[in-house]
């Protein structure tokens, strides 16, 4: 029998490595904390902005896709988008006047060319002068840098969805020509004249709603009905109907009256 003192003893030992993986969560709460950074410093931005900057970046929340009611529309081909509703018609009215102010072919007829903001729409006027800017004198042919804008023009509106209207407009002056044409036919032969080449470089068909001949009935200087600006090519971008209302409650069906029974 062995004596205790020879009984053999086995000692494991276990090994101790580094500390294990501690895992990605300090990944996810940094990825956090930069996040909350960056929406802050966009929030302090959006305070700093203007009213226009403010209401692009809300309408790109509400419409991230762009396939609402934007358009490209810049004389220049930026493409920038524009919702051409009522309340963002002025964003056309400055992106068309920077066009003009980048556009050296335009540059003799820059000022000549007023858009403004109106009730019915976008007003575009070409005015004239005394040696006619954008017609001939007495005549609904255009001139070269008339039709270049009328051109122009055709291309950026032709990208709307918005119906457009054309009118033609004289001053007091009687019509020299003689015979049966008068400032009738001639504001109405203008706006005429206008629509054909807006139809062929960009317009729809089903885009003018509608021509109309004024003749000296609307002045733009009642004041000095013969001043030659009052002779005018207005274009009327019109703004975008609101949608019909899919809710609507079906029309409540009335039983018929009663007959009426004459006594004899």
């Amino acid at each position: 029998m062995s004596s205790p003192q020879n009984t053999p003893v086995i000692v494991v030992r276990k090994k101790r490595g580094h500390g294990g993986h501690h895992g990605g969560a300090w990944k996810v709460a940094y990825a956090d904390f930069v996040t909350a950074m960056m929406a802050l410093f966009i929030v302090l931005w959006l305070l700093a902005s203007d009213e226009k900057v403010r209401k692009a970046v809300g309408g790109y929340f509400q419409d991230p896709t762009g396939k609402g009611n934007l358009m490209g529309t810049t004389l220049s081909g930026t493409g920038d988008g524009l919702a051409l509703k009522r309340e963002d018609m002025d964003n056309l009215k400055d992106k068309l006047q920077q066009a003009l102010q980048q556009s050296v072919k335009l540059e003799r007829v820059r000022q000549n060319v007023q858009i403004t903001v109106t009730a019915e729409g976008l007003r575009i006027e070409l005015l004239e002068d005394e040696k006619g800017v954008f017609f001939e004198s007495g005549s609904a042919k255009p001139t070269p840098n008339g039709e270049e804008l009328i051109i122009r023009l055709a291309q950026e509106l032709g990208q709307l969805p918005n119906k457009v209207y054309l009118e033609g407009h004289t001053d007091a002056r009687p019509f020299s020509g003689g015979g049966d044409y008068t400032n009738w036919e001639l504001s109405a032969d203008r706006a005429n004249a206008a629509r054909r080449i807006m139809q062929a470089h960009g317009l729809r068909p089903d885009q003018v709603a509608q021509i109309r001949g004024y003749a000296d009935q609307r002045l733009r200087l009642p004041q000095e009905p013969t001043h030659p600006s009052n002779r005018r090519i207005s274009v009327i971008v019109q703004y975008l109907a609101a949608p019909p209302e899919s809710s609507a409650p079906a029309p409540q069906t009335q039983s018929p009256p009663s007959p009426v029974r004459l006594a004899h």
